[in-house]
């Protein structure tokens, strides 16, 4: 099969699509036969070497498929060979084939299709396991959500809105702030003219900022606030008021989906397909795709990531 390599750390010139051993299913997993695959900011920073690997982890990038069964290991309940599905990745959706433990698998929504569906998995579970499972957002709350419209974004929007909670997002220009506003936050904050503070306070904030923005989200915390930090696009490190932390009773969670154990990503799965796929199936939650581009032309679609201005998820798709 034909995989995307990472030669050595650097721009997107460093992928090539090359050929490489086809996987084999482990005990408890399948092999799936890939469509399309999509863009992460995660992939971005492996491809730099910003991402350290847990031993065992595909070195190819991509965290997130939709495809067919051609394989299946054995213990593995419930699939086989020819189901579509989407899979959560730990690695390795960058491909024709990948590995997958069957927990992991998600039916493909009604109304959706197959190459439409991987863009479901990362997002989805990202989302749901930050502001339901940790955050704990309840309805009524109110959410910050900064970079609204990335693929992350666009689907934290919906989800809380379908959850009754009210939506602050940030945003980088009037335009992106209409679209956000299309998608159902009552609030789109131009971070370049405006300040998010001002329009707190919030309960739940999902950060995928990091950097400076650590004591910014810190101070507009309501009472018994939540923080949730799942990205570092603005770099390590941050100040932190400890007095706010104590005296309004906050909590501060940094979290990854990828370095988490596959019980614990089969059970954010199950949550994501019992409580989320109603609400795709029933349209009140969209998913947001900017393009569908060629799986060998990985690095081009990088440079379309990183050059900013897109909204929603980049697909990567087989031929």
């Amino acid at each position: 099969m034909k995989a995307v390599s990472i030669k050595e750390p650097g721009g997107p010139e460093v992928l090539e699509w090359i050929e490489v051993e086809d996987p084999t299913p482990a005990a408890g997993e399948v092999v799936i036969d890939v469509v399309a695959s999509a863009l992460n900011r995660a992939d971005v920073m492996q491809r730099w070497g910003l991402y350290p690997l847990k031993p065992g982890t595909s070195p190819y990038p991509g965290l997130e498929v939709s495809g067919r069964i051609s394989a299946v290991g054995e213990g593995v309940t419930g699939r086989q060979v020819g189901d579509e599905v989407c899979a959560l990745l730990t690695g390795g959706g960058y491909a024709q084939k990948v590995a997958v433990p069957a927990g992991q698998l998600l039916t493909i929504p009604k109304g959706i299709g197959l190459i439409e569906a991987a863009g479901l998995p990362e997002v989805t579970a990202t989302v749901w396991s930050n502001i339901v499972m940790t955050a704990q957002l309840k309805e009524g709350e109110t959410l910050l959500v900064h970079g609204g419209l990335g693929g992350v974004g666009t689907m934290a929007i919906q989800i809380a809105k379908a959850l009754g909670a009210r939506v602050v997002t940030t945003v980088g220009g009037p335009e992106k702030a209409a679209r956000a506003r299309e998608l159902g936050a009552d609030v789109a904050v131009d971070y370049r003219t405006e300040d998010f503070v001002e329009h707190g306070p919030y309960d739940v904030i999902l950060d995928v900022v990091g950097g400076d923005y650590l004591e910014r989200n810190i101070r507009s915390l309501a009472a018994d606030g939540r923080l949730v930090v799942i990205g570092l696009q603005d770099g390590l490190d941050g100040k932190l008021n400890l007095a706010d932390l104590v005296f309004k009773r906050l909590s501060v969670h940094g979290t990854t989906l990828r370095t988490r154990s596959k019980e614990q990503k089969a059970a954010i799965v199950a949550a994501v397909q019992e409580k989320v796929w109603p609400m795709i199936e029933s349209g009140s939650v969209q998913l947001i795709v900017e393009a569908q581009m060629p799986m060998d032309e990985a690095a081009e679609a990088h440079r379309r990531m990183e050059a900013g201005g897109h909204v929603g998820k980049i697909l990567l798709v087989n031929d």
